[in-house]
């Protein structure tokens, strides 16, 4: 099949979301952890995380614009962190509800049945059920201008995984988490590890990393 900007652009709006979601292929599943300045937790589903650098070491994420409440990024500007936790394939359930509107004052924790879970070093609130767990200081949100989303961008403070994930080299073994992946808007994934591969030379075959 072919799709032309013409095409794309005259789909119903909810096919061209399902469609354009899904071009991406799969992403990861996380659940943002924040806390507003009255100190209500918030838990949000977001699958545009991604890696920006290791030193420092910084993380970022796609938010919707702020047209209307967006809980999760009002309180990551008003206290300056939030917590990024991977979903786990026995939580996809969950973690998907948190995506409904709730009514204010009510905690997504709470709701969908998840558990927070504070460090004695970061204020936001973790998801106890998460294996791996990253705390996060806001450094920067840039507005892009094209579409008026936010790139939340954010500096590792604290990470809690579980120690049979993490290789002599640092590596981080996520399907031995059980984290899921996440396709278009609603579909979710379990992952296996195809290889690890060496740093690739021009005039050299690439090669396993044991």
């Amino acid at each position: 099949m072919l799709f032309n900007a013409s095409d794309i652009a005259n789909m119903e709006q909810r096919y061209r979301a399902n469609f354009i979601n899904a071009l991406s292929g799969f992403k990861s599943a996380n659940l943002i952890g924040t806390i507003s300045k009255s100190g209500q937790h918030n838990l949000a589903i977001v699958s545009s995380v991604f890696h920006i650098g290791a030193h420092p070491p910084l993380m970022g994420m796609i938010m919707r614009p702020h047209t209307v409440p967006r809980d999760t990024l009002q309180n990551i500007k008003d206290t300056g962190v939030y917590t990024i936790n991977h979903v786990g394939i026995e939580h996809t359930r969950e973690a998907h509800h948190t995506s409904a509107r709730f009514a204010e004052g009510v905690s997504e924790f709470e709701h969908v049945g998840l558990t927070p879970w504070l460090s004695d070093s970061h204020p936001a609130p973790f998801v106890a059920e998460s294996r791996l767990k990253i705390g996060l200081e806001l450094q920067d949100i840039q507005i892009i201008a094209l579409n008026n989303t936010e790139l939340v961008i954010g500096q590792v403070v604290e990470v809690n995984v579980d120690k049979h994930a993490v290789a002599a080299d640092g590596y981080i073994a996520i399907d031995r988490l059980n984290t899921a992946a996440v396709s278009g808007l609603d579909a979710y994934h379990s992952t296996n590890t195809i290889g690890r591969y060496q740093y690739a030379k021009a005039d050299a075959p690439v090669q396993n990393i044991e």
